[in-house]
């Protein structure tokens, strides 16, 4: 039976957070403080910057969860005599690295989410349904689902495979008390509950665009089009194809993004935000310039990540040329083959005075060539076929890829197809191996060996210091 939490190690790690200038705090000295500053707009503001930020750790999308440990087990990456990344290669979760890490995703997401709900829980946002404070509801009721989803992708098994497997907790409270673990179908619908609440609030928010200047560059905020593109997300993983497709072209249609052209990629989102693609990203810091360089560009034995060795056969697959393979990858003067597509090259190049002035300096989260890929596979889902493969083309033609080849077309070979577009495409973004879990596949590793999907393989477990810390 599961006993009550008691996430004492997040509160610990919450009475020591020294980021975000302290905006929550919930020693009991510091809890008029936290009301205080939670009692006014500029002050909820502000703790909402602070969870943002927090987003960037490097145990979160700072590093781990986008280019590193994620796409270490989507077999992207390798590094050759670094016991972590061998072990994450081999899905060897006891690894004690390993452990170390993913217990850190854990706690520090925790965290995060734990601050959300100090914003969600006072009383300027906890009810609102008037501007501005529906608007900050609306981006922390979503953020939370966010988060709650990727923590379920990682430390549980697929829904689809077992809907009576255990969840996570879903923390709605700024408390010592927090839920028991939930069957993972009850978590989606945590998810989706705070998500769809997220839309309503957030439905209107064109109107107050420029009206404060939380309201600018909604693109670092967890937007209207955000919300809809996680609930093609999480609805796709579900296996929910009706609603997935729904709300994916719902962002296609409405967002205002537009695909690239195939002479726009190099540089694109290389350590900025798309700004034709991305749906939504984070704000960046040196730090995770300085990680994406120490990891990606240097060439440090037994430390940096270098491309699997096959990666150029991958793009050049079908006698085709695809112009992702030279904006993603580039030879060095000495001979090394990098992995560039996050890196900022105005910052390698002492060139930042000549960044243009719109460029924002950000991780991306969401693109819209994904909403392209969740389409095409919900139409396969309907026996449509050709639909299927006209979204799949858009994207492909982008890159400077032909079309897909109609004669014969079956559904077995769009759907490889869109698998192997989606590897391509999502590289560098923490995307790929939920990809893989989803569908239940085997993976080819970089050696070239097939490993079976099973549970071992698909899900981390959730840490041990979760349960030495219950009652």
């Amino acid at each position: 039976m599961m006993k009550e939490l008691r996430f004492i190690y997040i509160l610990f790690a919450l009475f020591l957070m020294t980021g975000c200038e302290n905006y929550l705090d919930i020693t009991p000295d510091g809890q008029v403080k936290r009301d205080d500053l939670l009692s006014t707009p500029e002050g909820v503001e502000d703790a909402m910057y602070g969870v943002y930020s927090q987003l960037r750790d490097p145990y979160l999308y700072g590093r781990e969860l986008s280019y590193s440990a994620l796409d270490v087990m989507a077999q992207y990456f390798e590094s050759k005599g670094n016991n972590k990344v061998e072990a994450l290669l081999k899905y060897d979760y006891d690894y004690s690295d390993v452990e170390s890490l993913f217990e850190a995703t854990w706690i520090n997401m925790y965290k995060n989410i734990s601050n959300v709900n100090s914003i969600l829980n006072s009383g300027l946002v906890g009810s609102a349904t008037d501007y501005p404070a529906k608007i900050y509801r609306g981006e922390a009721l979503g953020l939370r689902a966010f988060m709650h989803f990727d923590l379920l992708r990682i430390f549980t098994e697929q829904v689809t495979v077992n809907q009576e497997a255990e969840g996570i907790p879903y923390a709605t409270e700024f408390s010592l008390n927090t839920p028991n673990f939930s069957k993972v179908s009850q978590v989606y619908d945590y998810i989706i509950a705070d998500l769809l609440k997220a839309e309503e609030l957030l439905s209107d928010e064109a109107q107050y665009i420029g009206k404060r200047d939380f309201m600018t560059m909604r693109q670092i905020h967890f937007n209207i089009h955000a919300v809809r593109a996680t609930l093609a997300r999480v609805y796709l993983t579900k296996g929910d194809y009706e609603n997935a497709l729904i709300y994916a072209r719902k962002v296609i249609t409405e967002s205002g993004c537009s695909l690239l052209k195939y002479t726009e990629l190099k540089g694109d989102v290389a350590g900025v935000l798309s700004r034709k693609e991305t749906i939504f990203g984070v704000q960046s810091s040196t730090d995770f310039y300085s990680n994406v360089y120490d990891d990606l560009w240097l060439k440090t034995s037994f430390y940096s990540l270098d491309p699997r060795p096959n990666y150029a056969e991958i793009y050049e697959a079908n006698g085709e040329e695809d112009y992702r393979l030279g904006a993603f990858f580039e030879t060095q003067m000495s001979g090394f083959v990098r992995f560039i597509k996050v890196l900022d090259r105005y910052k390698v190049d002492g060139n930042e005075a000549n960044r243009p002035s719109d460029m924002i300096q950000g991780i991306n989260m969401i693109r819209l060539p994904e909403m392209y890929y969740i389409t095409a596979e919900c139409y396969i889902n309907k026996n449509n076929l050709s639909l299927a493969a006209d979204m799949l083309d858009a994207v492909r033609i982008s890159r400077g890829v032909t079309a897909v080849k109609r004669d014969n077309i079956t559904a077995e070979i769009l759907q490889n197809t869109i698998n192997e577009e989606r590897y391509k495409e999502l590289v560098g973004e923490g995307q790929t191996f939920f990809n893989l879990k989803r569908q239940n596949l085997p993976i080819t590793t970089i050696e070239g060996v097939t490993v079976t999907p099973s549970k071992n393989v698909f899900v981390v477990p959730v840490p041990d210091i979760e349960y030495e810390y219950r009652n």
